[in-house]
């Protein structure tokens, strides 16, 4: 097994620190300081010894150095609460990450006692080189970039956030989930189902678990110390909460705001949910239709009904001389009804989440349900919401899945400006310019490349024809820079835009190069050291090679 790369070892002191409830710098801090013991991969450890009845195995691969150097870290400050250590001797809340203090008693090592089963043995080390690593990798992280330069303002954000979170919890699953993380870390346990028994409850109901849980968060405030392991638990619950990218991230947004309240924009997809199933239930009642146009008024941001009819090609006055006229009456209904249910089918693929355009789809719920208020429309979402976390698929509760986009038809010659990325190259092709353009990242800029890549679209479909297998692109048009991103030769026919690599299912590149060799014009290529991947392209003579 070979070591792990900085990335891959940073991931597992993200991952111990959150279970535990340390600051992950320590963990790296003990990794470039210590350098022992030499594992069995020639990686090095972070200076962990087995304790107790921990055996040699459990600590000798670097999985077992960061998860029990994470279990010795917590025994350490556990350790110094007890002889009476505070907060601040502890934490340095200006500046967000521990005390030099705190840093020198983790280097003087440590031998856990008897009654401490996780923890293990902490050899010495250089106390003023571990603190300098505890500091270089917070800015290796960019923590101080990303962060306020005071953060005193952290603890009081923190509770302020927490006394007013029952009020919004509605028991959505990330809900839930931050709750019980911010119990698991609070009171040291490492799963979530040590976490649940430690409630006690007398039922596995959702209920009796939301109940246990805000009725624990309730006291967390007069019970808050301070001390690390509180406040990473607050941290999480908070990153969790909030749906945010890392623990960075939910330090910085409660600079900002400390409300509990859900962002609005978490009922987007009972939103879009409900749009796609309108046009299943749509049955032109007065008040699906009122609720359709009212929907559509403030989409478009239309000042009346009026205005909205005739933005749908009905004249409103027009319509009302004419109301003695059942017949025509029928037929503007059935025409209102075709432009109303294509404006809505439309919405999935055309909605940005701006703010007039969630507004309209709540106002179109709050009268499609008959429902008196706006909160009410919300909190219906918020239950469809919660219903589509946890229905199995194909039950109505599910979310429906979504209707492809319709293509426009087909240019007569593709250019740079016309390209349809789900679209085939070319007519009943199976290469698309998705494929081609690396999902629409990589378009052609000019009219070269573009018939460039129809040339070598219509060869490879040749080649595809031929051995009846599909082809799985790997790598298609480059522009230079990419290119020579990813190790491409300055000539490659990447960058012209005619050139594939691919693979397919079951054969090797040999197989496909033997069968293609005779009649391919173009070059034709295979690769030592990816013994699956094969070479085309559509240049005017055959060339052949392996690299």
């Amino acid at each position: 097994m070979s070591k792990l790369s900085p990335d891959q070892r940073n991931y597992l002191y993200l991952l111990e620190a959150e279970r535990v409830g340390i600051h992950k710098s320590i963990l790296a801090a003990l990794y470039q300081v210590q350098q022992q013991p030499t594992l069995s991969n020639g990686d090095k450890g972070l200076g962990i010894s087995p304790a107790n009845r921990i055996r040699l195995e459990e600590v000798s691969s670097f999985v077992g150095q960061v998860q029990y150097a994470a279990n010795t870290l917590r025994a350490i400050t556990d350790t110094l609460t007890s002889k009476g250590w505070q907060a601040d001797n502890l934490w340095d809340a200006s500046n967000g990450y521990h005390t030099r203090s705190f840093i020198e008693a983790i280097a003087t090592g440590y031998t856990p006692s008897a009654n401490i089963p996780a923890a293990c043995q902490l050899e010495p080390c250089n106390a003023q080189a571990l603190w300098q690593a505890y500091l270089n990798d917070l800015n290796t992280d960019f923590q101080f970039d990303k962060l306020p330069q005071n953060l005193a303002y952290l603890d009081s954000a923190l509770l302020a956030l927490i006394d007013r979170l029952p009020r919004f919890y509605s028991g959505l699953p990330h809900q839930r989930d931050a709750l019980l993380e911010l119990l698991r870390v609070w009171r040291k346990l490492d799963t979530r189902a040590a976490a649940i028994a430690s409630l006690n409850l007398t039922s596995s109901s959702d209920s009796e678990l939301d109940r246990a849980l805000t009725q624990f968060i309730q006291n967390i405030s007069r019970h808050y110390q301070g001390i690390p392991h509180q406040r990473e638990a607050l941290i999480r619950m908070t990153q969790l909460w909030r749906q945010l990218d890392s623990r960075e991230a939910a330090i910085a947004s409660l600079a900002q705001n400390t409300s509990p309240e859900p962002s609005i924009k978490q009922i987007d997809p009972a939103l879009i949910a409900f749009v796609q199933r309108v046009p299943q239930f749509y049955q032109g009642t007065g008040m699906q239709r009122q609720a359709l146009t009212e929907g559509f008024r403030l989409w478009r941001q239309l000042d009346s009904r009026a205005s909205a009819l005739l933005a749908l090609g009905l004249d409103a006055k027009l319509i009302s001389l004419e109301a003695d006229n059942p017949a025509l009456l029928a037929t503007v209904a059935a025409q209102l009804d075709r432009q109303l249910l294509d404006f809505i089918q439309r919405v999935p693929t055309v909605y940005q989440e701006q703010d007039h355009q969630r507004e309209a789809l709540i106002r179109l719920v709050q009268l499609w349900r008959n429902q008196v208020t706006r909160e009410q429309a919300i909190n219906g979402l918020t239950e469809d919401l919660k219903r589509m976390n946890s229905a199995p698929r194909n039950t109505p509760e599910a979310p429906p899945p979504p209707l492809p986009i319709v293509l426009p038809r087909r240019p007569d010659r593709w250019t740079p400006s016309n390209i349809q990325i789900h679209a085939s190259i070319i007519p009943n092709s199976v290469f698309t310019w998705a494929e081609a353009t690396h999902g629409g990242t990589r378009m052609p800029p000019d009219q070269e490349t573009v018939d460039a890549i129809v040339r070598i679209a219509q060869l490879a479909q040749q080649a595809r024809d031929r051995i009846g297998r599909p082809f799985h692109v790997t790598s298609w048009y480059r522009p230079p820079d990419i290119n020579a991103r990813v190790g491409g030769v300055s000539n490659s026919r990447h960058i012209v835009g005619d050139a594939i690599d691919f693979y397919c299912d079951g054969l090797t590149g040999n197989q496909l190069y033997w069968f293609l060799d005779p009649w391919w014009p173009g070059g034709l290529g295979r690769y030592a050291s990816y013994p699956y991947l094969s070479h085309i392209d559509a240049r005017s003579y055959r060339a052949r090679w392996l690299n």
